[in-house]
């Protein structure tokens, strides 16, 4: 659960004004609900918090989880000063003034806790600023960031801060969030003695996808349209569905829950899962992703994961692109869902992925081919005197259509001989398999008789 109290004794009282979220905002790791892998008891935050020693960290999770509120939590309990910045707003100037304010606060013997709002979007010239300090201690760092910080954050910095995982709120975390907030009377919405069901706070809940701060909004807001009857004040359900309508899982489409679900999609249809690839699908495209992106993975899933054991997925997936392009998005989006149950059902080979990621690794090692003679183009008089093109053999005209034998077998005569591609015994592949063991046969044979 996350961190939402009911606790009526904070010592500075939130205007009215403020919004819900804001208001119930704790102040005590006591009323910190959620977290226990972070918080409960003999954890490390919490161990910080009680021996009033906090150490350098970065608070990884999405919005709504309680990062700031954790930072001001432990700043609070370690009896340091906090300075909060954030890096969209922050520049190299804003950091270098939190340093001296450290620094005075340094003579007075009082450490200081900066917390830095979304790191992930620091610049590098502004983490460079940031380094040395964090390294002298002179400030003790609280980065709060949505996303994968290994990506994002550099090396130096990220090797001085312990990274803690937050973890999203179920939806039973977030009722308990909700109760008290209507049953808090100086912070929350106590004194209109509003009642709702367990099921229109669900609704709610389900809403929020985790997210507390989100699903405290959406109290605020459906207690607007609450109903009075003779026992007072009463939420109800068909309020709370007017006011949530359409809530979109809506993501950051360079963030990591996007790739997150394009990666579960390639995942789910290479382990022929046709129903997960169409969930992940679905909540892809209803959070803002481009349909567009999707045919992309399956366009590339056809030829990596399914291959020419169904030679139809590729053209398949190449139809429902063009089908979305002339039709629209919401025609076009079932065809791209037509295309991802037909590789999801198709039968898998990943033998074209593996033959072509043999074939660079061997140019790479052996990048001087020659190119046999026999194959060599002779588009002047010159090149044919050269004997370019000597000795090709028109396959069409040899028997079996195959050009049998060692001699013409179209390899570089300076590189040593090498197999990359082996056909699977899946699908439609078990036939190429078959044709690859016949013509070999016939190579035999023809280097037998030679």
């Amino acid at each position: 659960m996350d961190l939402f109290t009911d606790d009526a004794s904070r010592g500075d009282t939130q205007p009215d004004s403020a919004p819900l979220a804001y208001r119930m905002r704790p102040r005590r790791l006591e009323d910190y609900v959620g977290q226990q892998a972070l918080v409960g008891p003999g954890k490390p935050l919490r161990r910080m918090a009680e021996t009033a020693s906090v150490r350098s960290m970065i608070l990884w999770g999405p919005p709504g989880v309680g990062k700031t509120t954790l930072a001001e939590i432990l700043a609070e309990a370690s009896g340091a000063r906090l300075e909060q910045l954030s890096a969209v707003m922050a520049g190299v100037k804003d950091i270098r003034a939190a340093v001296e304010r450290a620094r005075e606060g340094q003579m007075r013997e009082r450490q200081t806790l900066l917390f830095l709002d979304e790191i992930h979007r620091l610049n590098k010239s502004q983490q460079d600023a940031l380094l040395p300090h964090v390294e002298s201690g002179l400030l003790t760092l609280i980065g709060a960031t949505t996303e994968n910080p290994s990506f994002e954050v550099n090396s130096a910095l990220l090797s001085r801060a312990r990274v803690y995982v937050l973890k999203t709120l179920d939806d039973n975390e977030l009722i308990t969030v909700l109760k008290r907030a209507l049953a808090n009377e100086t912070l929350g919405l106590g004194q209109r003695n509003i009642r709702a069901s367990d099921e229109t706070l669900s609704i709610l809940a389900r809403a929020a996808s985790g997210d507390a701060r989100r699903a405290l909004g959406l109290l605020e807001t459906a207690c607007d349209f609450v109903k009075t009857d003779e026992h007072g004040e009463h939420l109800d359900r068909d309020a709370v569905i007017e006011v949530i309508g359409h809530q979109a899982a809506a993501f950051d489409k360079q963030g990591e829950h996007y790739y997150d679900l394009l990666s579960a999609i390639h995942k789910s249809i290479r382990s022929s899962r046709p129903d997960a690839a169409l969930l992940y699908m679905a909540q892809f495209i209803s959070g803002g992703g481009d349909p567009l992106d999707v045919a992309r993975r399956l366009a590339a899933i056809a030829s990596e994961d399914v291959g020419n054991a169904d030679p139809r997925a590729l053209p398949l997936v190449i139809a429902a692109w063009d089908a979305y392009l002339r039709l629209g998005d919401y025609e076009g989006q079932r065809a791209i869902a037509h295309a991802a149950i037909h590789l999801a059902i198709a039968p898998k080979s990943n033998r074209i992925d593996q033959a072509w990621s043999q074939a660079k690794a061997f140019v790479a090692e052996h990048p001087n081919l020659e190119v046999p003679v026999y194959l060599r183009n002779a588009p002047t008089k010159l090149m044919a005197s050269l004997g370019y093109g000597d000795g090709y053999r028109y396959a069409h005209g040899e028997p079996n259509g195959y050009p049998a034998g060692s001699a013409h077998d179209c390899w570089p005569p300076n590189l040593p001989r090498t197999h990359f591609y082996a056909a699977s015994e899946f699908g439609h592949e078990k036939r190429f398999q078959q044709m690859q063991a016949w013509r070999e046969e016939l190579d035999r044979q023809a280097d037998g008789e030679a």
